[in-house]
């Protein structure tokens, strides 16, 4: 965490864990119900007791003396006009109103208390996380293409709490905090930044961010801090992209290149380009994933999946279905295949409690 964030302000706070937003006006009005079902209790609790309070003035106690002692008791103003003096109307002050005079206290002086209930809950939810989180993945960048890499990374099925995204700027992170995912507010080609968001602990890191020379610091910085963390950097420009490899990236994407050989190809083959747009939008039509083989395809060739295998990886080495050398599927390989949208699809999520 870093020093000196007031904790007041939503977005001082460089680690910001998704939760429920409840509008400032909604909250009011609950607060307003407490104070009034507190005032309401209080006065039943008078005035079922009434034959044990005197007042000074007539020595009777009305439903309307009743309304006002509770107001000057639970307000702590005490006038002394109205006591209680039987030991079971004193017995209700000590066990029933003074609990109720403290909790409409609270009330009245919320926002004082809230401000720091929620910085002590903010601190143990992310002292909580940080002992949890591990060999997650963390978005550097929050424009286009980061939150293309997050649904890409949702709809195959990463649940959004293994994501970290950082960006610099508030207002991006809102959107990926109501999808579900922890945030991190600050520059991160700063290694502070990168260690908030658990770097070193990461089992990917998806640097998209929206200039080439911060994609290289960013990368650098990455890599310093973890060593074994598979890295994937965007670039524009494909002349910077070994620059970005030589900075410690796994691989590369040329987002310029890309699409502009995706528009020729959409020129010159219309078909061929539809299906590799196809290819490239989650959660429609045809996908690309990497899995494990399955048990009936254990002991079988390629050509006897079910899907269209494109490479075999075995022992770490991808051999590509245009390369011979894997005649049958072993124990411990892994696919990557064409295949439909819908198998890939997580199952449904279920309303949790309340």
């Amino acid at each position: 965490m870093a020093h000196g964030r007031h904790p007041a302000d939503e977005s001082s706070y460089a680690v910001r864990l998704p939760r429920r937003y409840v509008s400032p006006g909604r909250s009011v009005v609950t607060r307003l119900a407490i104070a009034v079902a507190i005032l309401t209790t209080s006065v039943v609790i008078v005035w079922l007791e009434r034959d044990g309070y005197r007042d000074s003035y007539d020595g009777a106690i009305s439903f309307l003396d009743a309304v006002y002692y509770t107001t000057v008791t639970l307000s702590t103003t005490g006038y002394g006009d109205i006591t209680p003096v039987s030991d079971a109307a004193r017995l209700a002050n000590i066990v029933l109103i003074t609990p109720l005079r403290i909790a409409f206290l609270v009330v009245l002086v919320g926002t004082t208390i809230e401000v720091l209930a929620d910085r002590t809950r903010r601190d143990w939810e992310e002292r909580r996380w940080r002992s949890r989180v591990n060999q997650h993945t963390v978005i550097i960048g929050f424009g286009t293409k980061g939150r293309s890499a997050l649904q890409g990374l949702l709809d195959d099925g990463t649940p959004p709490g293994q994501i970290v995204v950082v960006d610099a700027s508030g207002d991006a992170l809102d959107e990926a905090n109501r999808l579900g995912t922890v945030t991190v507010l600050g520059d991160a080609t700063r290694s502070t930044v990168l260690r908030d968001a658990e770097v070193p602990r990461a089992a990917q890191v998806i640097v998209s961010t929206e200039r080439d020379d911060t994609t290289v610091l960013c990368t650098l910085t990455a890599r310093r801090l973890n060593p074994s963390a598979r890295i994937v950097s965007a670039v524009r420009e494909a002349e910077n992209a070994q620059l970005v490899l030589q900075s410690g990236a796994n691989s590369v994407i040329t987002s310029a290149a890309a699409a502009g050989r995706l528009l020729a190809l959409s020129v010159l083959s219309p078909t061929a380009g539809g299906i590799m747009e196809d290819l490239l939008v989650a959660g429609e039509g045809l996908e690309v994933i990497e899995r494990d083989i399955t048990p009936i395809e254990l002991g079988r060739p390629p050509a006897d999946s079910e899907d269209l295998v494109l490479a075999v990886i075995r022992d770490g080495v991808a051999t590509r279905f245009d390369q011979s050398g894997i005649k049958l599927f072993q124990r411990g390989d892994r696919v990557v295949v064409i295949r439909h949208a819908e198998h890939l699809r997580p199952p449904a999520a279920q309303p949790g409690p309340g």
